[in-house]
């Protein structure tokens, strides 16, 4: 089978709100790529996934934080991080001028 595709292809110059673009989608697995530019989670908005997710960054840098810590996690290209389900998270910055490009595999 021959159906090569580029994870870097398709991205858009403005980018108003952020991608998300399904890369691979089975029962059980998902493979997300999801492109931010100075996109973050809204004011008091926090996520609870009822799935597991971990995320890396392949391009650029992002701040998260986590429900009950102050620590702000900071992610540059090539960090990646687990997050397990129902633990409450939020993405405090995306580089604005540029892309943070995330590959998110949710099982």
């Amino acid at each position: 089978m021959k159906n090569i595709q580029n994870i870097y292809s398709s991205i858009p110059a403005d980018i108003p709100e952020e991608l998300f673009l399904d890369v691979l989608k089975t029962d059980s697995v998902r493979i997300e790529r999801i492109v931010s530019k100075g996109h973050t989670s809204p004011e008091g908005f926090w996520y609870d996934q009822d799935h597991n997710e971990w995320v890396m960054l392949l391009k650029g840098s992002a701040h998260m934080m986590f429900e009950g810590s102050d620590e702000i996690i900071e992610l540059k290209t090539g960090n990646y991080i687990h997050i397990p389900a129902h633990t409450r998270h939020r993405v405090e910055w995306t580089e604005p001028k540029s892309e943070t490009i995330w590959l998110a595999v949710i099982f």
